[in-house]
Parts: structure tokens; sequence; C-alpha cells
């Protein structure tokens, strides 16, 4: 008898989630792929959610500049409660976020669907092992300025999609260096510093060239990560997951990138560059697994949202599979950061200061179109689609190689007049100590020689770039003077914000530009951060 009720108990329950999961639509879905949801229609589908399924928790990362809740939904078997309980369960921890750019909506819609289908579907075996992080609409500002009139070449919604930038009129996607918008800054601070996901997966639409694969990706592109997190992305992870988005979705896909001429497809294929601005670049900096994920923009609505539901679906199989594998790549190139700024070898641990974009030996095929140019009334010649199709093999420049560097510290000393840098550092989640003692150290010292301000502002600054002129010397280190030891997991994120000449570091975002000259002088002044290659300091605190 006992066994007869359970039976129905468990039937029942199967038959009302079967139920429930077919009557939650997404607005996508209910609009016939016309629209795409709000920010209350993406909170008021998660409480759907929420009131059917034990197995996810909701939780607010940051609240816009506007002042919605930006929601992540925690999933898994049980959802953790917090990180520490995230910790004791040991399973890895993959973070996926969509919208950032919210005309680019197929990824939150995909997202919302397939977390529908993972709990309530059958899609459960996706957080058996591990526990994800999905935040669906990271950008509420922007995806609630809905209009018909933004991104007319994107084939649909028809009614229309919201705006790229944020309330702050910035493109979060540019703010992971300088942390200045709130939706950033909470991710870091309440995903990235707590959680401490061992993969980022950010989901965008193309702006590019014509092309039938619709889907494109891409790793974290700056070298100055640890060689072993891009290889296993590049050569590991990514083919495998192309593999079988092909053999049992029939979906071709390709690096993401666009024609470097549109006259002339073989003449290459770019990509977005390695800078630390950008999100998936700077999770690599992190020691940590990142995938961009670019829909192509040109194939219509309902195929986006199916291409981007299955790419992301198909990297949760891959991290259900292959998640303790990545958990110890990680573990071991964590300790090997420490090892590595504990002792550095000037010879080979270094800082690329010069990065450029190479091609790979082997080229890309491209399922293309034919085309024409034609010239218009004022000369200027233009590119115009044939039906035809046509294949290139273009050489890909995305092999990001260092051409000049300079050799990486023990540490970084900064003196007690900088606290607003000690506070960006510490957002960050760099550990910062703090010198109990004066201290006598050789040390590098930089000054200014030329300084290199952009000719238009960008994101709200007017990016500086500098060369300097470095000199080693004895110091006398106060007391109470700030020390950033390279002996972390965060070192190459450190040596980013902090070295000079970075190109996309804390001096380039006018951090540093009350340094830039002397006081009641135009002579160029001293950068106020030390290089220690020696011993490090001796008695020191952490700055908390």
């Amino acid at each position: 008898m006992f066994k007869k009720i359970w039976v129905l108990f468990i039937f029942s329950v199967f038959f009302v989630s079967t139920v429930f999961s077919q009557s939650l639509q997404t607005v996508a879905e209910k609009s016939r792929f016309t629209a795409t949801s709000t920010s209350a229609e993406v909170l008021d589908f998660l409480h759907e959610l929420q009131k059917a399924s034990r197995e996810i928790r909701l939780t607010t990362i940051a609240t816009s500049t506007e002042g919605k809740p930006i929601a992540m939904a925690i999933l898994g078997t049980p959802p953790p409660e917090s990180p520490l309980q995230a910790k004791a369960f040991g399973k890895p921890i993959v973070y996926a976020e969509a919208n950032i750019h919210p005309g680019e909506v197929e990824g939150k819609e995909a997202m919302l669907a397939l977390m529908r289908d993972i709990l309530l579907g059958n899609r459960h075996m996706l957080i058996e092992n591990q526990i994800l992080l999905l935040v669906p609409d990271f950008n509420p500002d922007g995806n609630d300025k809905i209009s018909k009139t933004h991104r007319t070449n994107q084939v649909g919604p028809k009614q229309g999609v919201g705006v790229r930038q944020n309330g702050q009129d910035l493109d979060l996607n540019r703010d992971f260096v300088k942390l200045e918008t709130p939706e950033v800054t909470g991710l870091v601070q309440n995903v990235w510093n707590r959680w401490d996901p061992m993969l980022f997966v950010d989901m965008h639409t193309t702006n590019g060239s014509d092309h039938r694969e619709p889907l494109t990706w891409a790793g974290p592109h700056n070298p100055n990560m640890n060689p072993k997190i891009y290889k296993y992305v590049r050569q590991k992870m990514l083919p495998t997951i192309q593999k079988k988005l092909l053999t049992r979705e029939n979906i071709t896909s390709l690096p993401y990138g666009y024609f470097k001429d549109r006259t002339n497809p073989n003449a290459g294929w770019v990509t977005f560059d390695y800078k630390a601005r950008y999100s998936t670049n700077y999770a690599g900096l992190r020691n940590r697994f990142s995938i961009l994920d670019e829909n192509y923009a040109y194939a219509d609505y309902r195929t986006r949202i199916k291409v981007a539901y299955e790419f992301l679906r198909e990297i949760l199989r891959y991290t259900h599979d292959h998640g303790a594998e990545m958990q110890a790549l990680i573990h071991h190139v964590d300790h090997e950061t420490i090892d590595a700024g504990a002792k550095p070898d000037t010879a080979h641990s270094r800082f690329g200061t010069k990065i450029e974009a190479l091609p790979f030996k082997k080229p890309l095929k491209i399922e293309g179109y034919d085309f024409t140019v034609i010239t218009d009334s004022s000369g200027k010649k233009i590119y115009q689609k044939l039906p035809e199709t046509k294949i290139y093999h273009p050489p890909f420049y995305g092999d990001f190689t260092i051409t000049k560097s300079v050799p990486l510290p023990r540490g970084y000393i900064l003196p007690v007049t900088v606290p607003e840098i000690i506070a960006k550092l510490r957002q960050h989640g760099i550990v910062v100590e703090k010198l109990d003692t004066l201290a006598i150290l050789r040390v590098q010292k930089f000054r200014f020689k030329k300084l290199f301000p952009s000719k238009w502002p960008f994101q709200g600054h007017w990016l500086t770039h500098a060369s300097v002129t470095a000199k080693m010397e004895t110091d006398t280190i106060p007391a109470g003077s700030y020390f950033v030891g390279m002996d972390q997991p965060l070192a190459p994120l450190i040596a980013t914000l902090l070295e000079p000449q970075s190109d996309d570091g804390l001096l380039v975002w006018n951090f540093f530009d009350r340094y830039l000259t002397a006081e009641w002088s135009r002579n160029l002044g001293i950068y106020p951060v030390l290089k220690v290659f020696d011993q490090p300091p001796g008695m020191r605190e952490i700055v908390r």
C-alpha cells in the first residue's frame, strides 16, 4: 500500500512539474518570438520558478544606477545558502550572465528557458554535480529602454530591444578595470570575490560580417594570464563543445570576429582585443576559465535563442563531465602563481607591455556569401552581399603574443597618500598589506618621461598612457606604507592594474593623474608605485 502511495506521489510531482514547465513560458515564447522581456518580467519569471522548485535560490548581486535589482539565480541540489556552504559542497561553480548589452537579448531569453527546463523539465542532470549562478538580466536599466529603433541591423525581435549602455551611459563590458558602475562592481565583489566561479560565460550578439554560422565564440585573449588556462579553453574545451553542437544539433560555429576587409574576405579574420576591461579577459587574469558567446545578429530571433540555448546547455554539459578536471587545473595554476610571485625569476616571470594579434598558422573555414562591390555617387566603394554562398579561408588574427615585456616583482609598494588606489585594489579582491615598521629596501622607481593622452574621451575618461624611465636604488620605506605581494592568485591582475606601462591599468584610467606632474611645475612627476624584487618587507598586516 505504501509503495503504491509513493509511486502515485512521485508520478503526481512529475506530472505537475511537466505541466507547469509547459505552461511557464518566456516572453519570447509567449509572443511567438516577436518580443523580449522587461526587467520586471524577468523577475516575475524567476519568482515563478522559485515557487515551483526547491532547487533554486534568488539573491541580488547589485542595484542598478536607476534602482533596479540585479537578480542572480543559484541552482543546485540543493542550492547553497552561501559561498561558504558552496565551498563545503565541493562542487564546481559556473557563473553565466546575459544582457550586459541589452540590445543583444537572446541570451537572456535562452537562459530563462534553460533554467526552467533544468528545474522543471528534462535538463535536471546539469545541476546534479555542479552549482550554477545565473544572471539573465545584468543590465536592467538598458534593458527597459525598449524601442523598435534600436539595433535595426539585427533580425528581430520586431517589438524592439533595449540600449547598450547602463543608467550612467557607460558600457558595462568596458568597466572591469575601473569598477565605476554598480553592476560590474557588484559582480566583482559579490560573485568573483565571494563565490569564485571556475568558469565565467558572457552572452552577446554579433555586430559584424556576413556568414552562415549562427554561433561564434571566444575564450580569454590576454597573454599575461596563465597559459594553461588559455590553452585549456582554446585547445580543449571550445573545440569539444563545437563538435558536440554540430553532431547533436547541427549548429555550425567559429571563433568570434569579423572580416578585416569585407571586400577581401581572405585577407583576414580579426576579433576583439586582449585588454582587461573586457569581461572574458578579466576572468582569465583572475586565473579562471571564461567563454564569450556571440550569436549571429543576422539570424532570425527564434534561431538566435535556440542557438544560445544549445550553446549554454553544451557548456554546462561539458562542465558537468569535466568539472573535477577543471577544478584541479585551477588549483594547480593558483599554486603555480603563488610560488612564482614568492620567488620571481626575472628572466621568465614577465609582464607584457606590448601585445600584437598575430595570425594562427592554420586558416579558418568560414561559410560565407559571394558579394559585389559598387561605387556610390561620392566615389565610395560599398560592399553588397549576394544570395550565392561561398567558402573563405582567411588567416585568423587571434594569436595574441607579447612582443615587449618587463620583469615581474615580488610586490609593489604604495604610499599612505593613495587610499583610493588601495580601495580600488581591494574591490578587486586583491590582498593588500601594511608595513608595521620602517623598512630599507632595494626598489625600482619610475619617473614619467612622456605622456600620451587620448584625443577623445572614452567611457567617461581621457585615457592616459605614459613612457617611464626606471632606476634601481635603496630607499627608506616609512611604516604605514602599503605592500601588494605577488604571491597570491590574482598576481596577473595586480600587474595589469599597477604596472606603469600597462595599457589598461589604473594609470590609464586616470587614478594616478595627480602624480603626472610635480606641484607648481610643468616637469613630469614620479610614479608613486615602487617595485620590490629582492626580499619582501618584514613586519606587515593585512588591510581590512
